[in-house]
Parts: C-alpha cells; sequence; structure tokens
C-alpha cells in the first residue's frame, strides 16, 4: 500500500509540474503578441527626402510623428525637387520622397524609384517677396522687371522655378533676374539679406518669414499653382515606418499641420 501511494505522489507531482510549465508558456504569449505589435508599427531610423519649401512644416511634424513613434528616428534631407530626384537615381538612401510637384515625382516614377502610387498631399502658389514694406513699390508681376528692381528667382527645374517660367507666359513678361537658385529656400535668403530687391517664393514661405519680409500677391499667380506628392521609395530601408510616416502626412494632424502653414488641399 505504501509503494502504492508513493508512486500515485509522484504521478501526481509530475502531472503538477507539467501543469505549471504549460501554463508559464500562455502566459508568455501576449508578450510575444505585444513585441509582434511593437515591430508592425515600426522601429528604427526613417529617412525623408523633402522640397525645401517643406522644412518649416516637415521639421515640426516630424516632432510630433516621432513623439507618436518613440522607436522611429525621423531624419530629413530638404532640397530643390530636381536635385533629390537626381540623389536618389543616384543611390541617395532614403524611405520617403515629398516632391513639390508632380512633375518631378513622375522622374522618381519613370526610374522605378517610388514604391507603390503616390498620394498628392498639399498645393502651393507662388508670391513676391520684397524687403519689409516693400521699398521699391512692386504691386504687379511686370513690376518685377522694372529698371532698378534687382530680382531673384528659382533655376527652371526646380518646381518653383517651372511655376515662374509658367507665370511668365502667361503674363507675357519675361524676367531678367540677377540669380537663379536651387531651390526656394535660397530665393528667401537672397532677399531676406538684401541681396535683391524681390523674389518669387511660395505663399507658405512668405508666411513663414513674417515680418522679415513684405508680401506683394498677384492673380497670374493661379494659373501656376504647383501640387505636392509624397511616395515611399522602393529602396527604403524601413518600409514599415514609410508607410506610417506618409499616412500621418495625408491624415489628419498632418493636414492640420500644413494648412496652419498657409498649404492649400491638394
Amino acid at each position: 500500500m505504501k509503494r502504492l501511494l508513493a508512486t500515485v505522489g509522484v504521478t501526481a507531482a509530475t502531472v503538477l509540474a507539467l501543469t505549471s510549465c504549460n501554463s508559464g508558456s500562455n502566459q508568455s504569449a501576449p508578450a510575444s503578441g505585444s513585441a509582434a505589435v511593437s515591430q508592425a508599427a515600426g522601429s528604427g531610423t526613417l529617412v525623408v527626402f523633402a522640397a525645401a519649401s517643406l522644412q518649416q512644416t516637415f521639421d515640426k511634424l516630424g516632432a510630433q510623428f516621432h513623439a507618436e513613434h518613440p522607436a522611429i528616428t525621423v531624419k530629413f534631407s530638404y532640397g530643390g525637387s530636381s536635385g533629390l530626384v537626381t540623389q536618389l537615381g543616384q543611390g541617395a538612401p532614403a524611405d520617403v520622397f515629398a516632391s513639390a510637384d508632380t512633375a518631378n515625382m513622375d522622374k522618381a516614377t519613370s526610374q522605378h524609384l517610388v514604391s507603390g502610387t503616390p498620394v498628392d498631399f498639399a498645393r502651393n502658389t507662388l508670391t513676391i517677396v520684397t524687403a519689409p514694406g516693400n521699398p521699391k513699390g512692386i504691386k504687379t508681376f511686370r513690376d518685377l522687371d522694372r529698371q532698378g528692381v534687382s530680382v531673384v528667382v528659382c533655376a527652371q527645374p526646380v518646381p518653383c522655378g517651372s511655376a515662374t517660367e509658367k507665370v511668365e507666359k502667361t503674363t507675357g513678361v519675361t524676367l531678367h533676374p540677377v540669380s537663379e537658385e536651387d531651390d526656394v529656400t535660397s530665393v528667401l535668403t537672397k532677399v531676406r539679406t538684401g541681396q535683391a530687391d524681390a523674389g518669387l517664393v511660395y505663399t507658405t514661405d512668405a508666411k513663414g518669414a513674417g515680418s522679415a519680409v513684405t508680401a506683394v500677391n498677384f492673380p497670374e499667380a493661379g494659373k501656376a499653382v504647383n501640387t505636392y506628392p509624397i511616395a515611399t521609395l522602393a529602396g527604403a530601408k524601413n518600409p514599415t515606418a514609410a508607410k506610417e510616416f506618409v499616412a500621418f502626412i495625408t491624415g489628419t494632424e498632418g493636414q492640420a499641420a500644413l494648412a496652419a502653414a498657409g498649404f492649400a488641399k491638394p
């Protein structure tokens, strides 16, 4: 009888041990599931190539995106959209491309640099900026070609340069700029530092500059509105985070920030 009880005791202990092990395995499953969810939400470094006119707004949105996705570190590279496409074509590593016009996004797409279909997320329009108070008394686009007025514009391959060319054709006015810049930020800088009397930039750049410049709107700008598309890139090293960022920019928070900066809806 003693031997029988001992055998039963050992068997019961074995069953309890096995039950305990199985119970421990079940408890660890949620932790594994949580890790999977965290990984799906994105992590690591996200590299975004974006048009120079987006810098102020994207810097703010990047900080907001990081606050909501602390495992993702966002790094931006700003410049003229045409130059960014050239860099991407030469193998520059990036996860997202945001262009200031559809033409340069089309170039990126034709070179098979883009993954999926680009999404339009904003529109922007040209305006004239001058020194504070508009000392040259510029009132129209035609005034930019007036004798004694030095004007700076974007180079033609850059979206703001292409828009300027469209306005020239619309108005029949051919400008004679003292400088053609690689991006709209450089145009704004030339005016702010007194190197030119006036420049053609986007309305958002003028708004962002505040009292450092005076903006002069002109009706012909409506004939040269630029649409901004954004896309994940085929060579993205962090495609999950890239998709999260594109969704963020095209979502409620991103659109609200862009509208506050003066961008129009796409």
